[in-house]
């Protein structure tokens, strides 16, 4: 093993970084399953990019929340480790592209030494828990939903029950009911409320995007606010036992939701309550950090130009509920800053605010608690940093995804198209400077990454074929998609295919028209006014593809020939007995239970020792070629091939055993029982694999 150290003082985090590195290691020497390394370092935000060799990481900051000298430290990490680029994400991460593998515990230790972590930012994991940016200083909000978004980062980081699911898992806060958190595309959204004098959360279930969007369901009008984390507590055990495994496509929460239905789902949920350590989980608010401006007296400046200040302040100022106060937007083209300007920026923030950034859904930047008195001051230090651009969260605030600039799923550029329509959008329409009204999102692919399936104008990625097979960059235009407020949303339509070279002339019709015809109304109303057969009449000419340019073949941001590929960037790993590697697996699971159980952490060490039984069954059941899905699949599958057929005694069925899990309360006895369960059931399987191969053998 690699003698790697830290000086982190948290022993949980230490013992985390230190176990990367022996994990890479032993992926370099072989004695790692390709699959088995992929799932850890995502789940440790290593993302492998699509250039060769080279991986993205990706910097987990809840709700978006980065104190001054947190953005110092990612900025020198960013110089260390990477070519100093910082980019913003549609989650309020921060991704920085082009580092070693070999660096990433160096560079996770040094992160840590300011309480900037990694894990789970990737993989199949709950991902970064997102809130509306103005969170404590909205002047609509009932109350700071900040303290709860925070608990939940808290309590589900590192929790045994969300670290292997089938797929991702994403949270939001929303601050008020405008929804600016965007529930509704949410695996599980919180919107707060105030019922009675009571604050709580209307909650919705089974959102998502992708190829196949669909609008969240209410889970509950009203939740108070400590049954957030025990109710998703049940969400999460039942999305880890009922979820697809096998088919990718097929495994979020919202194809969950769609094949049990939401009542029973939400039976489920209420059933797995006895199992859970505490039904209650208050949220002590009074613990949270306030935010505490410094008191400054605004020093003396001289404005350049006047008009552009004040179209500035037109279109960049937040209204602030704290009296003398406002928050500055800061318009970040495409998400991309760089650690000079951070430092820079982490410094005024320091010097003359609270102390503290908020990264947007739309990958910009706010700084609160400005006095009111030293914005000229702002403005004037901002745009010595080129970040005073006007626009902040308008119609020319296009949000894009990377895409083929380092994804490894992206098919066409979403940033060059992203650039070029905000220069069409301020050369030939500058009045949409200060529309907040209609939103533009691009995505290089259908995953959605850019959100492009909620816009009112969205772009995702694609590729067309000419007559005589020639490939070139294409875009889907999609219209119609919009927020309504309070947990209701309307995913766009999918209107015509272009090639991507007509983006432009296609904003240009599409805008041309509504300009001309719509008498006022909102770009969506107009939208679902005139409806989808009405726009694919107004570009179905711009498809054709009979009649394609040199030109059209060469992606926008690029001046190469376009070749449709899906980057490749992930290591190839050595070919090593995969069922080995999964009963390791199963005593590092039990071991864990063990820690837990010494620590008193009883619902730990109960779900480590279930999760060694269900995958000792998975090494098993993959041992005789059977395919194995969902956990619950697993555990019937089990039954059917080794208990029934009486191959392996239990004394009785492998349901029996694991699913003691449902109806026991997280005792200490209870614990200590089942992981003694465990540990004979690996004991048993472990004998039967081995008695298999010699007879083989």
């Amino acid at each position: 093993m690699q003698s790697f150290r830290t000086e982190i003082e948290n022993p949980i985090v230490e013992k985390d970084i230190i176990d990367l590195a022996n994990k890479i290691e032993l992926f370099k020497n072989g004695k790692v399953d390709e699959e088995k390394f992929r799932s850890l370092r995502l789940a440790r935000g290593i993302y492998g990019q699509r250039q060769e060799g080279v991986q993205m990481i990706r910097i987990k900051l809840p709700y978006g929340k980065v104190l001054s000298k947190q953005l110092k430290r990612i900025a020198d990490v960013s110089d260390e480790y990477s070519r100093g680029r910082l980019h913003i994400t549609t989650r309020q991460d921060i991704q920085i592209h082009y580092v070693d593998i070999d660096r990433t515990p160096e560079l996770w230790a040094d992160l840590e030494k300011d309480n900037v972590t990694l894990r789970e930012a990737c993989g199949n994991t709950v991902r970064n828990v997102t809130a509306s940016e103005t969170a404590g200083i909205d002047v609509k909000e009932p109350f700071d939903v900040s303290p709860y978004a925070d608990a939940v980062f808290e309590f589900f980081l590192r929790n045994p029950i969300c670290q292997e699911m089938g797929r991702k898992f994403k949270v939001s806060f929303s601050a008020s009911d405008e929804d600016t958190g965007l529930s509704y595309m949410h695996d599980l959204g919180f919107i707060a409320k105030i019922e009675n004098g009571i604050r709580g959360f209307k909650v919705m279930l089974g959102g998502g995007l992708g190829s196949q969007p669909r609008h969240a369901d209410v889970l509950y009008e009203f939740l108070p606010t400590d049954k957030i984390i025990p109710v998703m507590e049940g969400v999460l055990r039942i999305f880890d036992r009922h979820g697809e495994r096998k088919s990718r496509a097929k495994a979020r929460m919202k194809f969950l939701i769609n094949d049990i239905g939401l009542e029973d789902f939400k039976v489920l949920v209420d059933e797995e309550q006895a199992a859970i350590e505490n039904n209650t989980v208050p949220i002590n608010v009074e613990d949270y950090p306030i935010s505490v401006p410094v008191t400054v007296k605004a020093p003396k400046i001289e404005l350049k130009n006047e008009d552009a200040f004040n179209n500035w302040k037109s279109t960049n100022l937040i209204p602030q509920k704290q009296e003398g106060y406002v928050a500055i937007g800061i318009k970040v083209l495409l998400g991309d800053f760089y650690s000079d300007k951070a430092r820079l920026l982490a410094d005024l923030v320091e010097n003359y605010a609270a102390g503290e950034l908020r990264l947007t859904l739309r990958q910009n930047i706010v700084i609160p608690f400005v006095k009111e008195d030293l914005v000229p001051f702002f403005y004037q230090e901002l745009d010595k940093l080129g970040f005073a651009e006007v626009g902040y969260n308008k119609a020319v605030d296009i949000t894009a995804c990377p895409g083929t600039d380092t994804c490894n799923l992206g098919i066409a550029s979403s940033t060059g198209i992203a650039e070029e329509l905000e220069r069409v959008l301020k050369t030939e329409y500058p009045h949409y400077l200060k529309n907040k009204d209609l939103v533009i999102k691009i995505s290089g692919c259908m995953n959605a990454c850019g959100q492009h399936n909620m816009a009112n104008i969205g772009f995702q990625g694609m590729s067309v074929r000419t007559p005589d097979k020639l490939v070139a960059p294409a875009l889907q235009v999609l219209l119609g998609g919009g927020n309504l407020g309070n947990g209701n949303g309307v995913y766009a339509d999918k209107v015509v295919k272009v090639p991507s070279r007509r983006g432009p002339e296609a904003l240009r019709r599409i805008l041309n028209d509504f300009e001309a015809n719509a008498n006022g109304k909102q770009f969506l109303d107009y939208y679902l006014e005139q409806g989808e057969k009405y726009f694919y009449n107004l570009l179905t000419d711009l498809s054709n593809v009979t009649n394609l340019t040199q030109e059209d073949f060469i992606d926008w941001g690029t001046n190469e020939a376009y070749i449709k590929a899906i980057g490749i960037g992930e290591c190839a790993g050595v070919v090593i007995d995969l069922i080995a590697t999964l009963f390791l697996e199963s005593d590092e699971k039990i071991d864990n239970a063990k820690e837990a159980l010494g620590h008193k952490v009883y619902s730990n060490a109960i779900y480590f020792a279930y999760s060694s039984m269900v995958n000792s069954a998975k090494a098993l059941l993959l041992s005789e070629n059977i395919s194995t899905n969902t956990q619950a699949g697993i555990i019937s599958q089990f039954d059917a091939e080794f208990i029934e057929s009486h191959k392996i005694d239990l004394g009785t069925s492998f349901s029996e055993v694991i699913y003691q899990i449902k109806t026991n309360a997280p005792t200490q006895a209870f614990a200590t029982r089942y992981i003694e369960n465990a540990t004979v059931f690996l004991e048993k399987v472990r004998a039967f694999r081995t008695q298999e191969q010699s007879i083989v053998s």
